[in-house]
């Protein structure tokens, strides 16, 4: 018993010392450090006097942070924040203290109003924070401030507060949560808001972006590509879903499909580039070499250094000599014919090796295969080199 007295003493005597930091404004910190020690004791933890205080002392470190920033003097943002997310912390497990019942059942929360009304005014540091975090690209703790402030209308602490988590300022949370998630390449966090998140009309390609990055994350092809679909029929000039669906298409040689989707994005700017070069490549797909061709004429017309018009052209005209070469027998198509392609294909072929020298998987067949059925032997030779070196190079 005495060792309890002791005890007790010696526990007064630091709430007493926490106390007495928190009215003089001074030593917050150690005020702070005092109080958590306390309640980390099993016979302190259910003690609202000691919460409140801990209340206390964070309510005047952000108090005096708060006044800080204003002034534009000298001091930490990040503390800043910390605090403010920190007294929410503090405030939801007081709140889970105070609302245990009585010994009827019956529950009396006693300072659940008061710290409620005070942290709902300063809710949108929790936005603020963690916008502060991504511009710091800290997104794993930017999150936490944005899922932090999306929960908040759940917590019991603010049962009956007027809070829209559906407000601008939520949807915009929502959104950042997605970004974040992204950003760490998890795809439960980043689906965890986006319903919210598909509020915010001003960011809904990008929310939609993050839907099927979260899909591909996991492996869920069939909705990657439903978002890919619905991203583009919505959004069809924003970058992300052509390509990508150009690319799954490709990949499953879904040839059809390919060229109905180039052929919408060209409905809605059909001086494109990116677009016409992309049909190109499914007429080429297609086996519509003459249709590839034409396109990547007037392509190459508009710019001379749009390195992979010469390889779709080069690639068209090198492919019917090769199906030519494969029907000769059968039909009788004569040899001149088929080095005439070869001809034809030699100059494209030959520029996009200029223009993209690091291509060595695109450009090193067919130029042996041309120049040795053209019988050009230096040329013949250089490429031979070249070809078995890549091989040494790529076992």
């Amino acid at each position: 018993m005495v060792l309890v007295s002791v005890s007790a003493v010696a526990q007064k005597k630091q709430i007493s010392q926490a106390r007495d930091y928190i009215k003089s404004g001074k030593n917050l910190d150690k005020a702070e450090s005092i109080l958590r020690t306390q309640l980390a004791d099993s016979a302190q933890r259910n003690n609202l006097k000691v919460w409140q205080l801990l209340m206390d002392a964070l309510t005047a470190q952000y108090e005096h942070g708060n006044e800080q920033l204003y002034l534009k003097q000298k001091y930490d943002t990040l503390t800043f924040f910390t605090t403010a997310r920190k007294l929410f912390e503090a405030g939801e497990s007081m709140d889970s203290v105070d609302m245990q019942p009585d010994d009827e059942g019956r529950v009396h929360t006693k300072y659940r109003a008061r710290n409620a009304a005070y942290l709902v005014r300063i809710l949108p540091n929790l936005y603020y924070g963690g916008v502060f975090l991504v511009n710091k690209k800290n997104y794993k703790l930017a999150y936490d401030y944005f899922d932090h402030y999306l929960s908040v209308s759940l917590k019991p602490l603010f049962t009956g507060m007027r809070i829209d988590s559906t407000s601008s300022m939520g949807v915009s949370a929502a959104y950042w949560t997605m970004y974040c998630g992204f950003k760490m390449g998890s795809a439960p966090l980043i689906m965890r808001h986006h319903q919210l998140a598909e509020k915010d009309t001003s960011q809904l390609a990008f929310v939609m972006q993050y839907e099927a990055e979260a899909y591909e994350i996991m492996n869920d092809t069939q909705k990657y590509v439903d978002c890919l679909r619905k991203g583009f029929n919505r959004y069809p000039k924003f970058p992300f879903f052509f390509p990508r669906l150009m690319e799954y298409y490709d990949k499953t040689m879904q040839n059809d499909s390919a060229l109905a989707l180039v052929n919408r994005a060209l409905s809605v700017d059909s001086t494109s580039q990116f677009y016409r070069y992309a049909k190109s490549s499914v007429y080429l797909n297609m086996g519509r070499y003459e249709d590839c061709i034409d396109i990547c004429d007037k392509l190459i017309k508009e710019n001379e250094n749009l390195a992979d018009a010469y390889y779709n052209a080069g690639l068209s005209y090198f492919n019917m000599a090769i199906e030519l070469d494969k029907m000769r027998q059968e039909s009788r198509y004569n040899r001149r014919r088929i080095l005439e392609l070869y001809n034809k294909a030699l100059p494209y072929l030959e520029t996009y090796r200029k223009l993209a020298p690091d291509r060595q998987d695109n450009w090193i067949s067919p130029l042996y295969t041309i120049y040795l059925n053209l019988n050009m032997g230096k040329k013949f030779d250089e490429i031979d080199n070249i070809r078995n070196e890549y091989k040494r190079n790529h076992k």
